[in-house]
């Protein structure tokens, strides 16, 4: 399967985790000390993000973006006998 490429030029401000995630004893859930990352703001533009992060003192960093690369192919090349 592929998977498409709607939504996909938004940019995301998440915040850094000061706590780390450990599995509940009781129910196996992930645990944290706090709520910040459940948090995951959303935004059409870098500069709106950007501008955003500065209006509320944030330091950030920007990642850089991950290009996909898909060779397309056919339903039949499933079917297609190679040596190897």
């Amino acid at each position: 399967m592929q998977a498409g490429q709607a939504d996909t030029g938004e940019w995301v401000i998440e915040p850094e985790r000061p706590s780390s995630q450990k599995p509940e004893p009781l129910m196996g859930w992930t645990q944290s000390g706090d709520t910040m990352n459940q948090i995951q703001l959303e935004f059409p533009t870098r500069e709106k993000a950007e501008a955003f992060a500065k209006s509320k003192g944030w330091r950030y960093t920007i990642a850089k973006q991950n290009m996909r690369k898909v060779k397309p192919r056919n339903y039949g090349d499933n079917f297609v006998y190679r040596e190897e």
